[in-house]
């Protein structure tokens, strides 16, 4: 190695050579890359593959685990009690126990009063339930408005409490942990959450409530949104777990993993939906992406000597915490998409020396794509649009896991997800009122950069190639390229 470098020896390459300065460029990228940048990029590929079978092994593992309780399991009403209040004719209502909603807040114009509305309208014994709006805004307009819907719902009879404080420190975290203090809050056997773009059914707490009430060990149950979960939480459980905790962008999982290893069991009902709204622009998407990208490999660095430390659960369990649930789903599922597939594929192409198995770039990516799939069959005819737009999301995730894990300047950033409740009525007002746009707020130069590479790449493999990658690596570029230029979304910026 040391001889590549000696003035000897790069005299011997000249040799013959002298005046053609290209030839002598030749030789000596012929060298390094045959001594350094073919070794590397080798090791780099099958760390790839490694991280890959890693995460086709837990996704198939989840496969089985999740299609073995669909058809053998019991249902929750089945491995847990549950019976559902009544009033009781001497009792009357202090048979339910008390009940705290929360509904944080930030700027939420679009959504308020349909969260505010949603959670008054909970079929619940109203001296049996508190809500309290939890607001965080910092525009005085919108906070009156909000003050306005709480005082309104007060005189209807609804037991709500209009929370404000001086400043967000720990956003959320520190605006539901502030909640907590209230002397009325913590009367309450029960605290249930719903973000302001939550909409649950009157029902969700008599679905909800009676398996913790008669089930000491749960700790949590969770329904489902139409995108994500919601739940209840045991009072008890939280204060055990140490309450809620600013240190992470993603302060439920925090909260959740804390009791996990307290002992606490948790109960999901997929069944049980609660109407959310998902982002809409490419913008907000991305902001929330990296939250929850960034935040899981945050915890994680946060937490990995307390989970191993912790003698409250079985070795079996910490490993599952640390490997399964944080390592490969929350780390290595957002790298690899992006190593492998847009930067290791396009590297073979000009280093054709590496050799890619073809498992990994065909067989291993089909099942896993088929299974990703089958979990909304509605949806199927959109498979291949959904790979790349996942594909050149893993970009900004896998940016985002590595932020988190060396907890670098953007790992504590908190935008809040931008609502718009009314999706008809806000296009119609937008098309009027969206000003024009500024450049640097539409272009993506990152993912620019990276489409053209791919695009380069993949005319070269389409004139020198031999393994047909310019068909995946021209669709991958174009899909770069079109959100590099803001053209993503159901708005477009108006040019």
């Amino acid at each position: 190695m040391e001889k590549l470098f000696t003035v000897a020896y790069l005299s011997e390459l000249f040799v013959g050579a002298h005046d053609d300065i290209p030839k002598q460029f030749e030789l000596i990228w012929g060298h390094i890359k045959v001594l350094l940048v073919v070794p590397f990029l080798r090791i780099f590929m099958y760390i790839n593959l490694v991280m890959l079978i890693m995460l086709f092994t837990e996704m198939v593992y989840m496969v089985v685990v999740v299609t073995t309780n669909k058809l053998f399991g019991k249902k929750p009403e089945h491995r847990y009690k549950f019976e559902p209040f009544e009033d009781d004719a001497e009792l009357g209502s202090s048979v339910y126990p008390l009940v705290l909603v929360q509904v944080p807040m930030f700027n939420e114009r679009e959504v308020y009063q349909l969260s505010i509305g949603a959670a008054c309208r909970l079929s619940w014994p109203s001296d049996r339930i508190v809500v309290q709006v939890l607001d965080d805004s910092t525009d005085p307009l919108i906070k009156g408005m909000v003050e306005m819907e709480c005082q309104s719902w007060a005189s209807k009879g609804i037991n709500i409490h209009y929370q404000v404080r001086d400043n967000r420190k720990g956003y959320k975290a520190g605006a539901l942990k502030e909640g907590l203090k209230h002397d009325y809050a913590k009367q309450c056997e029960y605290v249930v959450i719903f973000d302001a773009d939550f909409q649950p059914e009157p029902d969700f707490l008599t679905q909800t409530i009676p398996f913790l009430h008669h089930n000491s060990k749960l700790g949590l149950v969770q329904g489902r949104w139409k995108f994500g979960t919601a739940g209840v939480w045991r009072m008890a459980a939280l204060d055990e777990a140490g309450g809620w905790k600013d240190r992470t962008t993603v302060e439920d999982m925090d909260l959740a993993v804390r009791a996990s290893l307290k002992g606490w069991e948790f109960l999901y009902i997929g069944s049980l939906m609660v109407k959310n709204e998902l982002p809409s622009v490419l913008k907000a998407y991305r902001y929330q992406q990296h939250r929850w990208s960034c935040g899981p490999a945050n915890l994680f660095r946060k937490m990995i000597f307390e989970i191993m430390r912790n003698n409250r659960v079985t070795l079996w369990k910490k490993l599952y915490v640390l490997y399964s649930f944080f390592f490969v789903r929350k780390i290595v599922a957002h790298i690899v998409a992006f190593t492998l597939y847009c930067i290791v594929i396009p590297a073979t192409v000009l280093i054709p020396e590496v050799m890619i198995p073809v498992w990994s770039t065909i067989y291993i990516p089909t099942i896993i794509t088929l299974l990703n799939a089958a979990g909304t069959p509605r949806s199927f005819y959109l498979v291949v649009f959904w790979v790349l737009f996942e594909n050149v999301m893993s970009l900004h995730r896998t940016k985002a896991t590595f932020i988190g894990l060396f907890e670098a300047q953007r790992a504590n950033e908190w935008v809040v997800t931008e609502k718009h409740g009314d999706a008809s009525r806000v296009k119609t007002e937008t098309q009027h009122t969206q000003p024009r746009f500024k450049i640097g707020e539409r272009i993506l130069m990152l993912e620019l950069f990276v489409g053209f590479v791919l695009f380069g790449c993949a005319c070269y493999d389409l004139a020198y190639g031999k393994y047909h990658y310019y068909v995946y690596l021209y669709l991958q570029a174009i899909a770069f390229i079109i959100m590099g230029c803001g053209y993503m979304g159901n708005q477009v910026p108006n040019s």
